[in-house]
């Protein structure tokens, strides 16, 4: 907390962890959610905003053991999650995201098999992503009854696709590729419909559509929370069984191989608003995994610092046209457990020593802080 306090933020982004609080009854575990309350109440007490997402990849292990997100009535057990931590936490917090990159639960985790739990296969990765965005709108649902006055909304990342060359059939495959890997979590929830790739899939491969599903899907959110790092080419498919062809990661890279290419973020913004009818946006993540060297108690993070930098630049110039942007979270506070990566790659503002956990603010938290005490003089 006192970290928050002296890099002066306004907000704070945490995620609540379902199997935490929940039991394997469906009933609350009180030990858990008392955590969170004490995390809430502080950040309420220091005038920080608490931003809470429900849920961001942990899923609880008995439901992943009876099929996870292939199995829909998990959608289900969401929604009573919700129920029950929500009355819980009630409107101490600002804002609740139902969930954190569906992208990268479906498709990361049911598709291709690199995050938990691990398993592959189209038809398994359209099934856990239609089911996780029915859960979102049950969970919608349920945040309108129980904390009507709290704003609510979903997080999704997005990668932007661009052409290897301006060739028709590298800009169809890219066009796919958008659909695919981005489109297919908001169009859903903006619009009711999924993007034109679908008919692109055999039938056997495409969601388990249910009548009634995409009303439930489509609950008017309050706003779009966006997760960006980088972007990616495409060109035309080498394998006819296959919609595109994605290219590895032109440079300059970060250090866990994503290419830093800051306008990336305008075109996304600026294009998603011409797009579709958009609630207001936050930036919910954004931010650069860099080969940190804490040098005397230092750590010289220019690279970080100029990512942010560009990327901010980016944000300010899609607000000048016009784009309602509420919000900006850098990605992240502390250096973290990485998922797939562990340990191994560094994206805070905060350096952590794993071993002792002593925190040490980077030279990017120090710009950051700055930054922050800027603005609050030009208000």
């Amino acid at each position: 907390m006192a970290i928050l306090v002296d890099l002066g933020v306004d907000a704070y982004r945490f995620s609540i962890s379902w199997p935490r609080v929940i039991d394997e009854n469906g009933e609350l575990i009180q030990r858990g959610v008392d955590f969170y309350l004490t995390l809430i109440n502080a950040l309420n007490d220091k005038g920080i905003k608490p931003f809470v997402t429900l849920y961001h990849w942990d899923l609880p292990q008995h439901l992943e053991e009876k099929g996870g997100w292939l199995f829909r009535q998990t959608a289900y057990e969401f929604e009573n999650y919700v129920d029950k931590i929500t009355q819980a936490l009630g409107e101490r917090v600002f804002s609740y995201a139902t969930f954190n990159e569906p992208f990268c639960s479906a498709y990361l985790g049911y598709e291709i098999g690199v995050h938990a739990p691990g398993r592959v296969g189209r038809r398994n990765g359209r099934t856990a992503a239609h089911h996780i965005l029915l859960a979102h709108g049950l969970g919608m649902r349920v945040l309108r009854r129980n904390v009507p006055n709290c704003e609510a909304g979903i997080v999704l990342n997005f990668t932007p696709c661009y052409p290897a060359t301006d060739k028709q059939s590298d800009v169809v495959a890219t066009q796919k590729a958008d659909e695919y890997i981005n489109l297919w979590y908001l169009q859903p929830v903006i619009e009711g419909t999924y993007p034109y790739v679908i008919k692109d899939l055999p039938k056997k491969e495409r969601p388990p559509i249910e009548d009634g599903d995409l009303e439930i899907i489509s609950q008017p959110i309050d706003f779009l929370g966006i997760n960006f790092y980088t972007r990616l080419h495409y060109s035309s498919p080498k394998n006819k069984n296959e919609l595109y062809y994605e290219h590895i990661h032109q440079g300059p890279l970060t250090d866990i191989g994503w290419e830093i290419y800051p306008e990336a973020l305008y075109d996304l913004l600026t294009s998603l608003n011409k797009r579709y009818s958009l609630p207001p946006i936050y930036i919910t993540e954004n931010g650069a995994a860099m080969a940190d060297k804490l040098v005397d108690n230092v750590i010289a993070d220019e690279d970080r610092i100029a990512y942010y930098h560009h990327h901010i630049n980016m944000v300010d110039k899609a607000v000048e046209d016009g784009i309602e942007v509420n919000g900006y979270f850098a990605w992240s506070l502390l250096d973290n457990f990485e998922w797939a990566e562990g340990y191994e790659k560094r994206f805070g503002l905060v350096y952590v020593d794993f071993e002792t956990q002593k925190r040490t603010l980077k030279d990017s938290a120090k710009a950051y802080r700055a930054l922050l005490a800027s603005r609050q003089e030009q208000r």
